[in-house]
């Protein structure tokens, strides 16, 4: 590679998350399947959604009362439609307004609504908890701080990440897109600079080992 082209890749702009997003699906760059829009393997893989749904359904079980959640990236709804019924209401989430739309019309269940939105950018609906689902692990660090400061309003927030197994450095920006800090070794740590996530309480509900590393869902309590 020459120097001109060293300094065109060094100065490339990254795409807007939604477009980034919306090439994902309409280029299955997450895999494919008979459906035209597929959030890949780790929302289909039985040994990573089985264990998690059921992390999750222990968790929302545990309430006296049912308690209303937010999906932050919900993508096809592949593992959100198995969690709707354990709870008051639930509002599923994603940038992309085809996917939305998609959903509208596949799934069609009481106290469940869809909408389009940046998480970044937009106001976030209100809820009693937050699930934020291998949705950070995408997306730079800028934009993960503009999530992480309204999260707090949430009870509690459930965070699943793809992390390198072992120690790494945690943190490390990335373009938001298909790939994931694991490329880099890295994997996110909300607890950490540059997002110092303000909560009272941290516990992991789940970790699943991976060929790439470990898919942790850590619970945090913020009221």
């Amino acid at each position: 590679m020459n120097k001109k082209e060293n300094k065109s890749k060094r100065n490339k702009k990254p795409w807007p998350t939604k477009d980034a997003m919306q090439q994902v699906y309409e280029k299955n760059l997450w895999g494919s399947s008979t459906s035209d829009f597929y959030s890949g393997d780790g929302s289909y893989r039985s040994e990573i959604v089985a264990p998690y749904v059921e992390a999750l359904v222990k968790f929302l079980n545990a309430f006296e009362s049912p308690v209303s959640v937010c999906d932050l990236g919900c993508g096809d709804f592949n593992v959100g439609k198995e969690l709707v019924k354990y709870t008051k209401n639930y509002i599923a989430v994603d940038i992309v307004p085809e996917l939305i739309e998609r959903n509208k019309q596949e799934f069609k269940l009481a106290d469940l609504e869809f909408q389009c939105l940046d998480i970044a950018v937009d106001e976030l609906p209100i809820a009693n908890c937050a699930i934020v689902r291998q949705v950070l692990q995408h997306i730079s660090n800028d934009e993960i701080k503009q999530v992480v400061a309204k999260l707090s309003s949430y009870d509690y927030v459930i965070v699943t990440e793809h992390v390198p197994e072992g120690d790494f450095v945690p943190n490390i920006d990335i373009i938001s897109g298909q790939g994931t800090r694991l490329k880099k070794q890295s994997g996110i740590n909300l607890l950490l600079p540059p997002f110092n996530f303000k909560m009272l309480e941290e516990s992991v509900l789940l970790s699943v080992i991976d060929k790439n590393g470990l898919i942790v869902t850590t619970l945090y309590r913020c009221k």
